[in-house]
């Protein structure tokens, strides 16, 4: 008998409960998993929470595991599913927080838009886009340009308040009812 079990092997110790098989398969494929999580994630504490995620599902699912593929397709398989959905959750968040960052009180102006390259995200980005726009289109003309030159074009209040010859006081109260308005239009059960 060898030192180091097969796959097999392993599998069978782990289904039957055996501690230092789960240690065994942590050791063997361990490095493996993280090494497709972080070539698929490229952040090292993602792929590190994918890679625990990896393993605390085998530990659960193990029992269900019939040996349909390789221990290490199934892995792999795994790693790259948590992967991929940690990079979708991390594309929604920030599509998430280009919307809000619009419609927060703190005035932030936008500096880093949302990745859109990924065809679904493309689908996806664009449709909030043209919500978004189609929403700002219906906004009342005064509210309409505060916002646009605050948030697109990036103008300080005093240059609002110059481009329509008011103070910077009516600035603030267009851009606080221009947000109010969108907030209504993206959120309606939050005004119940």
């Amino acid at each position: 008998m060898s030192s180091s079990p097969s796959d097999a092997e392993l599998v069978a110790q782990l289904q039957g409960g055996q501690a230092a098989a789960f240690r065994t398969l942590v050791e063997r494929y361990q490095g493996r998993v993280y090494r497709t999580a972080l070539s698929l994630l490229r952040s090292r504490e993602e792929a590190e929470d994918v890679t625990q995620e990896v393993f605390m599902a085998v530990h659960q699912s193990i029992g269900r595991f019939r040996g349909d593929a390789a221990l290490s397709t199934w892995l792999y398989r795994l790693a790259t599913e948590r992967a991929l959905k940690h990079r979708r959750q991390a594309r929604t968040k920030k599509r998430f927080a280009f919307l809000t960052s619009l419609l927060s009180d703190t005035n932030e102006v936008l500096h880093h838009p949302p990745d859109y390259r990924h065809p679904l995200a493309l689908l996806e980005g664009q449709q909030q886009l043209h919500e978004l726009l189609a929403a700002i289109a219906r906004l009342p003309d005064a509210q309409q340009v505060a916002f646009t030159l605050r948030h697109e074009q990036e103008l300080s209040y005093e240059e609002i308040a110059a481009v329509l010859d008011t103070s910077v006081p009516a600035v603030e109260s267009l851009l606080y009812r221009a947000r109010q308005t969108l907030r209504t239009f993206f959120h309606p059960r939050l005004n119940r």
